[in-house]
């Protein structure tokens, strides 16, 4: 159940509208659940070659996109009934953007579980584990902060979440010059090496999709998009 901290939610005199919005966080954060479950599985059938796992990952794509579509729904129905103002209008519109970013997450998900499935096939490679492990360990940790900033309402930590975004790139990159040297030294790893930074680029992506739910908490608490702005000046926003 979400909790307050920089702002507070839910203390109108309607107590249905309260409901409202409480339904609508708490939604949020289920499907923000299902998701992290999903990239945590898709790398487990990648790094233990569980092809089994991998198909319940892509089969249960679906249900994300079915939750992005309810939720959406129900805040676009807050917004016709109820003509929110002020932070209950952020608090909507930033639900319908962050959700969004979920169900890309589940994207990502469903792609690493298709490369998993792959790499069963042609013969697994141990080649760029090591870096899947390392970028998913930061990806899914920046993901459950965000959410967990989200649930709190703490633009502090969401700042620390957008902070966290640089490292990533730089993981990212990294382990793509390791690939690449697999690749040089070894023409038959190509194939192989192609689709494990496949699977690096999504992990990416979750973490550019975390980044996305933090910038839109602290346009929650604060009232001031900080999407396109430099880290300064959300460190402005947040400090104030």
């Amino acid at each position: 159940m979400p909790t307050k901290k920089d702002d507070v939610y839910g203390d109108h005199i309607s107590n249905r509208f309260n409901d409202e919005l409480l339904a609508l966080q708490t939604r949020f954060l289920k499907m923000g659940g299902l998701v992290e479950t999903q990239i945590d599985s898709a790398v487990k059938a990648l790094i233990e070659g569980d092809g089994q796992l991998a198909e319940e990952i892509r089969s249960k794509d679906k249900l994300v996109d079915r939750m992005e579509m309810d939720i959406d729904e129900e805040a676009m129905l807050i917004i016709a009934r109820r003509q929110p103002t002020a932070r209950d209008l952020r608090l909507v519109i930033s639900v319908i953007r962050m959700v969004a970013d979920l169900e890309r997450v589940g994207d990502e998900a469903k792609k690493i579980a298709k490369f998993a499935i792959k790499l069963l096939d042609e013969g697994q490679s141990p080649q760029g584990y090591v870096e899947v492990r390392n970028i998913s360990a930061h990806v899914m940790t920046m993901l459950h902060d965000s959410l967990d900033a989200f649930a709190r309402l703490d633009s502090e930590q969401a700042l620390r979440v957008m902070k966290e975004d640089k490292r990533v790139d730089e993981e990212y990159q990294a382990a793509a010059r390791t690939l690449l040297t697999f690749m040089m030294e070894d023409p038959r790893n190509i194939s192989r090496c192609m689709s494990v930074m496949w699977v690096l680029r999504s992990l990416e992506r979750v973490g550019d999709h975390a980044c996305n739910i933090a910038e839109n908490v602290i346009f929650m608490v604060k009232g001031e998009d900080v999407r396109h702005t430099p880290m300064e000046e959300a460190e402005r926003v947040v400090g104030r």
